[in-house]
């Protein structure tokens, strides 16, 4: 697509918005470290945003074009060359920012500024508080959150916990990555940390949701979202699926090595295997610890959204067919 698919205006109680459009970024799936599948937090976002009465546009990578809304605008191409689909944001008066790359994300910035944008919600990372004690030629999320304060755009970084859904679209953090493949073939898990293991993770629509409430009011302007899930055991989660599917799931606990080298096959980057062993490891020795910390960050998840957060549980119930 050169253009833009045109739609008709989204309506709410009979009147058409005359509000500017949402910009949403997606990028195919990456494995590196820190990445979320910002396919699925972004088709959450879209319908989200059109409850809301708002009109969503999307510049999408060539693989993620198709499973939007009817009434959304999709633009074939990539926040990482911005200039190629300067179009894309015509109109624009908020922009998601996911997938961007340090060396374009000022070009992204200029045309959303130009372009008449007021304000930019970045789906970031938690890199920033790590890369800050290396030199700035080194920095990945960092530089992209320091364009974004330095646009002259209002801004909120949100920087997440693992996706549930992650595991569906082939994104960071490698552990679970393969379980869908195991379960299906042999009913069976391997992995490393299995007994002590924990990671954080949130839904995808409780993140949609989160950007969501940042885009549409001025309350979290200028400040870093922690949108973060309680860490989640390993067992847990296994248990989670079997309950799901009604059978049992036999978990066979791996040594590191087998669990980097499994992931090594599937793809994943050393980096992004270090991390997650780190972290299964971390989150499991510092549990108390690091639950507290999730539970002390102000705003919590649930107040910017609401609600209470939906659950692994309610993750498996709605993914079992990928287990089946």
């Amino acid at each position: 697509m050169d253009g833009l698919e045109k739609s008709g205006s989204q309506e709410r109680g009979g009147t058409a918005t005359v509000r500017g459009a949402c910009l949403l970024t997606v990028v195919s799936p990456r494995k590196d470290e820190g990445n979320s599948p910002t396919g699925i937090i972004g088709r959450h976002l879209a319908r989200q945003l059109l409850a809301l009465g708002r009109q969503v546009r999307v510049l999408a990578e060539p693989d993620q074009c198709d499973g939007w809304p009817g009434t959304v605008e999709v633009v074939e191409g990539s926040v990482t060359r911005p200039l190629e689909r300067a179009r894309a944001f015509d109109g624009v008066e908020a922009v998601f920012l996911a997938g961007a790359h340090p060396l374009t994300v000022r070009d992204a910035l200029g045309l959303a500024r130009n372009a008449g944008a007021r304000k930019i919600v970045l789906l970031s990372s938690h890199g920033p508080e790590y890369e800050e004690a290396h030199p700035p030629e080194t920095w990945f999320w960092l530089a992209i959150e320091k364009a974004v304060e330095r646009s002259g755009m209002a801004w909120t970084h949100i920087r997440p916990s693992a996706v549930m859904g992650a595991v569906t679209e082939g994104t960071y953090p490698a552990t679970g990555s393969d379980w869908a493949e195991t379960i299906r073939s042999a009913g069976v898990v391997r992995e490393a940390f299995l007994d002590r293991g924990h990671y954080p993770f949130i839904h995808e629509e409780d993140l949609a949701a989160v950007v969501a409430a940042a885009l549409n009011g001025d309350g979290h302007t200028g400040k870093v979202i922690e949108a973060v899930g309680l860490p989640l055991s390993t067992r847990s989660r296994v248990r989670s699926i079997a309950t799901a599917l009604g059978r049992d799931i036999t978990a066979v606990e791996s040594a590191p090595d087998e669990s980097r080298m499994t992931w090594r096959r599937r793809g994943w980057p050393e980096g992004a295997i270090d991390v997650t062993l780190y972290a299964l490891e971390e989150y499991g020795a510092r549990f108390a610890e690091l639950t507290q910390w999730t539970l002390g960050q102000r705003p919590t998840v649930q107040d910017v959204i609401g609600r209470p957060l939906r659950s692994y549980d309610d993750w498996v119930r709605e993914n079992i067919d990928c287990f089946r």
